[in-house]
């Protein structure tokens, strides 16, 4: 199309200049020769015209084909973006949605930590009272006993009154240990000074910081004062067969781990008062302990009774055995007798009675009289061992 188009050009170009040449060299036709420079000129224009326009053809055609390259080399990153597009949108759309979850999420943590934090401040209202204090901690104390599987009135005792060297006790839990042995536990629950210095930040500045250690230096003289009241009362004094301490339960783990971490000496300070620190998971091992002590004793329980029980057998047993080979003589012996009586009566009584019957069979009876058959079958003797030998010694 562009080469017709081009050819055309060229064709009218010609034209025009053959018939402006052929008009200048007609006779006395000056001005067409004016007309034919300047058609030249023209024609010489249209052909600079002409070959610029060719030119920029030639390059825009060249840049098409150029542009076409790009595009078919790009045709594989063009479908890479679409699907990076996609993925993106995907992307963005689980965003969205996680997003949501994680709002979700968020709220029932911040719904879950205020309610958390509604209950502990209850709690902690509730243990700001002594009375309060002492029925939580022996609440705590019976859960761990009921968890440990001790059954109650029999292996363990609830607020038990007893006389002590050194006045009268009163011990939250006794527990019983075979062979009537015994041993005391008090729940104690220092509080006031560890929830004032709980409350304080660990990153606090340094004042609350030296605030802080100071509580939890008075938190450790509670402890100390529980373990120093224990210790006065003596318990194991007016208990039976009781070891010459007390277990003092704290209910809280993080009670005693506060205490212990402010003075480490604590521990070494109760036992020489013949006091016995407990944490909820101490205790509960020395309950389990207790717990295998009384099955164990249980199990040695029964195979004492199993094997009295057993003795006791045997012994019946023989006598029972005594009792029936004396039966089973006597059985014999009667047995004898009463065939020594059936032939007696068949041989001698029977005969009389016949001969008597058939002098007169009008007078006396008409039927027979049937003789008693005897005994053909005798008792079972006694065949094992164990029964015929103590039958001979008897």
């Amino acid at each position: 199309m562009d080469a017709i188009f081009w050819g055309l050009g060229g064709l009218l170009i010609g034209l025009v200049v053959g018939f402006l040449a052929a008009k200048a060299k007609a006779p006395g036709n000056n001005q067409a020769a004016i007309d034919l420079a300047a058609a030249n000129a023209t024609i010489g224009g249209l052909e600079a015209q002409l070959s610029q326009l060719r030119q920029e053809k030639l390059e825009r055609d060249e840049r098409d084909r150029e542009e076409n390259r790009l595009l078919q080399a790009l045709a594989p990153v063009r479908s890479n973006l679409e699907q990076m597009q996609q993925t993106v949108a995907r992307l963005e759309k689980d965003r969205v949605e996680q997003f949501g979850t994680i709002q979700q999420q968020l709220k029932a943590a911040v719904d879950s930590d205020e309610a958390l934090r509604r209950q502990t401040q209850a709690l902690a209202q509730a243990l700001s009272s002594n009375s309060l204090r002492g029925v939580w901690g022996e609440t705590q104390l019976r859960k761990l006993i009921e968890l440990a599987g001790l059954i109650k009135h029999a292996d363990f005792t609830e607020q038990v009154t007893f006389a002590t060297d050194s006045g009268t006790g009163r011990a939250d839990l006794v527990i019983n240990l075979p062979g009537n042995k015994s041993l005391a536990i008090d729940s104690k629950v220092p509080f006031n000074s560890y929830q004032e210095a709980a409350a304080i930040s660990e990153l606090g500045s340094p004042e609350e910081l030296a605030r802080r250690q100071k509580l939890l230096e008075e938190h450790v003289k509670a402890v100390k004062s529980h373990i120093d009241a224990l210790s006065g009362k003596a318990y194991w004094s007016g208990l039976s067969s009781s070891p010459d301490f007390v277990i003092a339960f704290v209910p809280s783990e993080s009670l005693l781990s506060a205490a212990l971490d402010a003075d480490p000496t604590l521990l070494e300070y109760a036992f020489k008062k013949n006091v016995a620190l407990a944490s909820p998971v101490s205790l509960f091992s020395v309950l389990k302990t207790v717990n295998y002590i009384w099955r164990q004793n249980a199990d040695e329980s029964s195979v004492k009774n199993m094997i009295k029980l057993g003795k006791e057998l045997y012994e019946r047993v023989v006598k029972v055995a005594e009792h029936a080979d004396k039966l089973g003589r006597s059985i014999t012996a009667t047995v004898k007798d009463y065939n020594v009586f059936v032939s007696s009566l068949e041989s001698r009584m029977l005969v009389t009675a016949r001969k008597l019957n058939d002098l007169d069979e009008t007078e006396l009876a008409t039927e027979e009289i049937v003789a008693p058959k005897e005994i053909e079958t005798s008792p079972n003797q006694l065949t094992a061992s164990e029964l015929t030998e103590n039958t001979k010694e008897a």
